[in-house]
């Protein structure tokens, strides 16, 4: 059985696990809240809602900065590739919206 102080310690780390879990939704949601504003643009000018290039680059970004973090690039590619889906299928969705003949370019 744990003593008094694991379980403090313990319950001191998840504490700050659940004030990052918070922290990343509102960071999740301010990103999204700038990828609809990109979205309606790209809408707005008949753009369409993928772009490779960019997304090629933001992924070796990302593999560069976990790696100087000590976050394996693997798992930092898979989860910008996960946020990148759901922003193309909402620039999508807004260019539907809009009447745009926009498909899918990725």
């Amino acid at each position: 059985m744990a003593d008094q102080s694991v379980k403090e310690q313990l319950s001191g780390y998840r504490q700050s696990i659940d004030n990052i879990d918070a922290a990343l939704v509102h960071m999740l949601a301010e990103r999204f809240r700038c990828t609809k504003a990109v979205g309606v643009l790209k809408a707005k000018y008949e753009l369409p809602p993928a772009d490779p290039t960019r997304e090629e680059y933001q992924i070796e970004r990302l593999r560069r900065l976990a790696n100087d973090a000590h976050l394996d690039p693997d798992f930092a590619e898979k989860f910008l590739n996960f946020i990148i889906k759901e922003v193309i299928r909402h620039h999508e969705a807004i260019a539907a919206e809009r009447g745009g003949a926009n498909e899918k370019t990725a």
